[in-house]
Formats: C-alpha cells, sequence, structure tokens
C-alpha cells in the first residue's frame, strides 16, 4: 500500500548523488573563519592550510551564523576553487551540512570511547565506508537507499527500468529490492552496435542476432539472460529517441571535466523525462581520487576545481530547463579526513562537510553543530577525526521525504532511523 501511494505522484522530483571516491579532505572544503577557530585550523595545518587573506572571496554570510555547542557563532569560507558555488549559496539554494557522517544511532565520544554503542562497521576503511554510506549496511549489502528509494517510485513511472540511473557504472547506492540499476555513458545509452546498423550490411542478419538474443528459452539462467537484454535493447531505443527529441541545453558544461559530462548527461535525461513518462528518478554520478594521502597542496585544489565548476553549470542547466525546483543534486564521500596532517597530506577519518543545493533547497545555511576545531578535541575521535553528529540516514530520511516516501516508507528505507527521535529525521533543508 505504501508503495502504490508513493507512486501516485503526478509532478517530478529526482535527486541526484554525487559521491567523491577517495574520502574527500573536509579541512581544506569547508575552512573555519572566525579567528579562534581560523588559528586553531592553521595551527594543525601550517604547511597545507589556507592563509585567512586567500578566503575573504568565499566567506559564507547565511541567513543566521551557526552556533557550536558553548552557543558562540562561528564563520566558515569555501575553499577558494569552489568559488563558482558562492552565487548559488547566496541565491539561497544551497546549504551547508555540518559534521555528517556514518552512525548507527546518535553516538557520544564517551559511548564510543566506552564502545558502549554499535558503531559502523569498520569505520575508516574505503570500501566499507562507500558501503555504508550508500546502503546503510556493511560491504556486501545487495541494495542501497538509493535503489530502496527507487522501489517505492518505479510504478508510477513510464518505464520503471528508467527510475534509477547511473552514469559512473555501478554502485551499490543504486540497487534496489525489484528496480534496477540502469547503467547510461557520459554521451547516452549504451547501445547494441550490431542492431543498430545492418550487421555485414545485411537487416536480415540483424533480425536474425536480436531473435537470438532475445527468443524465450527453457533454461532458466538462459531466460534471465535474454529476458534483460530484451529489455536492455527495448529500454535503449526508447531512451535514445527521447534524447535526441529533447531541447538542446544551452549552458556551457566545464571541458574535459569527466564529472561535468555526467551531469550534463543526468540533465539530458531530466529533460527527457516528460517524454519517457518519468516522474521520480534518483541519478547516481562520482569522480574519484580524493584520498590524498599526499598532494593535498597539488592534488585537492584540481580536484574541488572540477566539482565546482561541473555542480554550478548543472544548476544553472536545471535553471534554464525549468525544473531547478524539481532537482535536489548533494554530495557524499567514503568519509572525512583527519584535521592533522602529516607532511604532504591527511588521513582517513569520520564526519565530513558536504553541500546540498537545488531550487527546493532552503540554502543560505548551515545543517548541524559546528565541531570544535582540535586535535582530540570534545567533537572528534583523535587527529581530528570528527564524530557525526549528524547521521547518513538522516541525511537520506530527508531527501527521501521531499521524494514523496511516507514515514513509514523511510523506517523501511533506512533501518537505522529508527534509532533517531521522530522530530529529528528530517533535517528540513528541503
Amino acid at each position: 500500500m505504501a508503495e502504490a501511494a508513493a507512486a501516485n505522484a503526478t509532478d517530478y522530483k529526482a535527486i541526484v548523488c554525487v559521491f567523491l571516491y577517495g574520502g574527500n579532505d573536509y579541512g581544506n572544503t569547508l575552512i573555519p573563519y572566525d579567528a579562534s577557530s581560523y588559528n586553531a585550523y592553521y595551527n594543525l595545518r601550517p604547511t597545507l592550510g589556507y592563509s585567512r587573506s586567500s578566503l575573504t572571496g568565499t566567506v559564507l554570510v547565511p541567513a543566521t551564523a551557526p552556533r557550536d555547542a558553548g552557543d558562540f557563532a562561528r564563520q566558515y569560507a569555501m575553499a577558494p576553487e569552489l568559488a563558482p558555488l558562492l552565487p548559488i549559496f547566496n541565491a539561497g539554494k544551497m546549504g551547508v551540512m555540518l559534521n555528517i557522517g556514518t552512525l548507527v544511532q546518535p553516538t557520544t565520544k564517551l559511548q564510543y570511547t566506552n564502545k558502549s554503542v554499535p558503531l559502523p562497521p569498520k569505520l575508516f576503511s574505503h570500501n566499507d565506508q562507500q558501503s555504508v554510506w550508500q546502503s546503510s549496511a556493511p560491504e556486501g549489502a545487495t541494495s542501497g537507499w538509493g535503489g530502496r528509494m527507487g522501489d517505492l517510485f518505479e510504478a508510477g513511472n513510464g518505464n520503471a527500468t528508467l527510475t534509477c540511473i547511473n552514469v559512473s557504472g555501478n554502485a551499490v547506492f543504486l540497487s534496489g529490492k525489484t528496480a534496477v540499476q540502469y547503467q547510461v555513458s557520459e554521451t547516452g545509452p549504451v547501445s547494441f552496435a550490431a542492431l543498430q546498423k545492418p550487421m555485414f550490411g545485411s537487416s536480415a542478419a540483424s533480425a536474425a542476432l536480436a531473435s537470438l538474443v532475445t527468443q524465450p528459452r527453457t533454461h532458466l539462467m538462459e531466460q534471465e539472460y535474454a529476458r534483460v537484454t530484451a529489455r536492455s535493447i527495448s529500454v535503449n531505443g526508447a531512451l535514445g529517441s527521447a534524447l535526441a527529441a529533447a531541447p538542446t541545453i544551452q549552458t556551457a558544461f566545464p571541458e574535459k571535466n569527466d564529472l561535468g559530462n555526467q551531469l550534463k548527461m543526468v540533465a539530458k535525461m531530466i529533460a527527457s523525462a516528460g517524454a519517457l513518462g518519468a516522474k521520480r528518478q534518483v541519478f547516481f554520478v562520482s569522480m574519484g581520487g580524493f584520498d590524498t594521502h599526499t598532494g593535498l597542496d597539488t592534488t585537492h585544489p584540481g580536484l574541488l576545481t572540477a566539482v565546482a565548476d561541473a555542480l554550478a553549470a548543472f544548476y544553472k542547466t536545471t535553471v534554464e530547463l525549468g525544473v531547478a525546483n524539481n532537482v535536489t543534486a548533494f554530495t557524499a564521500s567514503d568519509f572525512g579526513r583527519t584535521l592533522t596532517v602529516n607532511n604532504a597530506g591527511s588521513d582517513h577519518g569520520w564526519g565530513s562537510m558536504h553541500f546540498v543545493l537545488g531550487g527546493a533547497v532552503k540554502g543560505q545555511t548551515f545543517y548541524g553543530v559546528p565541531p570544535a576545531v582540535a586535535n582530540n578535541g570534545p567533537d572528534d575521535v583523535g587527529q581530528g577525526r570528527l564524530l557525526p553528529t549528524t547521521s547518513v540516514d538522516q541525511y537520506a530520511a530527508t531527501l527521501g521525504k521531499w521524494m514523496g516516501a511516507s514515514d513509514t516508507d523511510l523506517l523501511s528505507l533506512l533501518p537505522n532511523l529508527t534509532n533517531y527521535d521522530a522530530s529529528k529525521r528530517n533535517l528540513s533543508f528541503v
């Protein structure tokens, strides 16, 4: 009944997960800017920290200043390379998530130290924390919360296969229990070349091949293979036609930017949603290279430049297409990194800072509590590894609620959500 209710949407909405593989360094992404916090930051990063003067052009001025646990107002600035996102924040269309990460339940530092509450499995491990971020379950999970969200909405889409769409390969995030993870390239659907044009110059040969790979079989596995192949051919054809008929995007995307190319394809598919009867869609794009044990000062700025240019162009495109209020993009990563450095980089951490943007976002706002800037301070478990105060499940629940999932649906989608008070499950950033 819940799935049927969720599938009855009459409008269009989409969420876009932008996953930064490797564990993005939070300390050089969102920099403490008030004098005392900045001084603490720079004392911990004397060789790799941004100078305060370099941040004057990217200081974030929210409608209400975020206040820490001691009720002191704090300031932040984005890394200078993220400047293209500043107009979106200032326009009230981008929010900042403070100290968000994987949790099983609300956890204090004392509980962490005493091991008195359940913790995410294998903290600080890339593959394990990628899985927990994307699925709320340990590595080996067969479904992710984006895919489980797709389970709710696929019945309301004209083509159920185009509910969960991955433009960067494969990720557990988009695997549903019934919804399939449809993969496209940066240029569109992956075509079956021999069926796109006459094979060996013979239409009869192409027709024979199509029959061979799709005809019913008696062997269970052969039949499933034929069924999936037939579905792929059908969906690829429908999507290809819809993309060809979609309006041409005028916004310029950054050149030689893989993330930008992925997001441009997402924008094209959103522009084609009406022709395909799509009402709710979940997209996944990604970028690697964020495991900055070394080269934090040389590699990380370029990565942030690519992210900012791609996200800014994508948001501008949603405005151009008239769907900005219907599309919400958000960043995610394996984990944050240590605030302390190892001369050339930072190590694996836990909590991090993330951005959410779109026309429906209640932006120019910080969500969460500013953590103390310290090594082994009250908000970290050592080396500046932040102990998250906001969970991925709360992040996901807020997005799911906006998409139209009921409170009951969300408890099914996100098994850890029941550990949070009902009044704290929705972060209200959309």
